[in-house]
């Protein structure tokens, strides 16, 4: 192939790359706001914003809503519950099953940082009006519809 016939991959311009950049930019930000002052991963913080919201889940519904890999959830899950920040408990309609809440402790560390990254994200979107933003989160539905939808070859 010549270098006529090739065409350059111009990151700036490239979605991915350009979501990634700034997806490490902001989990950079936010593991600042919890990381030293409450002993947080990025993950187990994770872990503790999706029972928050939920109250009570399984490890396999958390890896689920967050696609994140089980063994990252997991380890998360063990560290959290050696900290007490959660609590791990039987479902009495299959024994198989765990269901994760947080502690009175883990809600205390929640409620703490929650203002702080709801703080930092509307400082993400100080320069938008209320239309752009709107309009931003639903372009990113879109996106997100149209990536859940691809079929993606076992080469790629």
């Amino acid at each position: 192939m010549s270098s006529e016939q090739f065409t350059r991959l111009i990151l700036d311009t490239f979605l991915p790359y350009r979501l990634s950049i700034v997806n490490n930019k902001i989990r950079h930000a936010l593991s600042s706001t919890y990381s030293k002052q409450f002993d947080l991963s990025p993950i187990e913080w994770r872990v503790l914003a999706v029972l928050g919201q939920n109250e009570k889940m399984s490890a396999d519904e958390i890896c689920r809503f967050t696609e994140t890999d089980k063994v990252a959830v997991s380890r998360a899950v063990s560290k959290l519950l050696r900290k007490k920040r959660i609590s791990r408990k039987r479902s009495s309609f299959d024994r198989r099953r765990s269901i994760l809440r947080l502690t009175e402790h883990g809600l205390s560390v929640y409620e703490s940082i929650v203002p702080r990254v709801l703080q930092l994200e509307d400082s993400l979107v100080e320069g938008l009006s209320q239309r752009e933003r709107r309009e931003f989160c639903k372009l990113l539905g879109k996106i997100d519809r149209q990536v859940s939808s691809l079929k993606i070859s076992p080469e790629f």
